[in-house]
């Protein structure tokens, strides 16, 4: 009767032990087709994103294409003169802005205010002797094409050379 109960017990033993291993071997094998899976998911989504990236490099590439930045001969032509380019730039920008001035027009600015005070909001220096610059009065707006030099004594000058208002709509 003992040999009876542990054969029968040896017998339900080797089946469990099989069907465990049988089972961790089916989750095994789901697991690997899951990390299988994500890795081709991982792999298109890295391929798109520097898809992604290409383009968007691309697209700053063609958006900064006018800009004292990417411009070499115009930072080469401050750079002769002594000056740093990037901090002539800032001191340009904030020259114009700083015209600006509550309860007055931007004297740069060739438009009265209608329903405000003239202001310019952007300013963005192309190359080493253009300006463009955005304006408003808080309902109409504009912008300027603005030529500018800059004296040996650091002084800068500027001529607004064209400047359009847009229509209120």
């Amino acid at each position: 009767m003992k040999n009876k109960i542990f054969m029968y017990l040896f017998i339900f033993t080797a089946l469990f032990v099989l069907f465990q291993f049988m089972n961790a071997k089916k989750a095994q094998e789901s697991y690997d087709a899951k990390i299988i899976n994500l890795e081709e998911i991982l792999k298109e989504q890295e391929t798109a994103k520097n898809l992604v990236i290409d383009s968007l490099v691309d697209i700053n590439m063609d958006l900064t294409y006018f800009s004292l930045d990417s411009d070499e001969e115009a930072v080469a032509y401050f750079e002769e003169q002594g000056y740093n380019a990037k901090k002539l730039e800032l001191t340009i920008s904030d020259q114009i802005i700083a015209q600006n001035k509550a309860g007055k027009d931007n004297p740069i600015v060739p438009f009265v205010g209608m329903e405000g005070n003239m202001a310019i909001n952007k300013v963005r220096l192309l190359n080493h002797k253009w300006i463009i610059a955005d304006f408003t009065d808080g309902v109409y707006w504009g912008q300027l094409f603005i030529i500018y030099d800059v004296r040996d004594d650091g002084v800068v000058d500027f001529e607004v050379l064209k400047s359009f208002l847009y229509p209120r709509s």
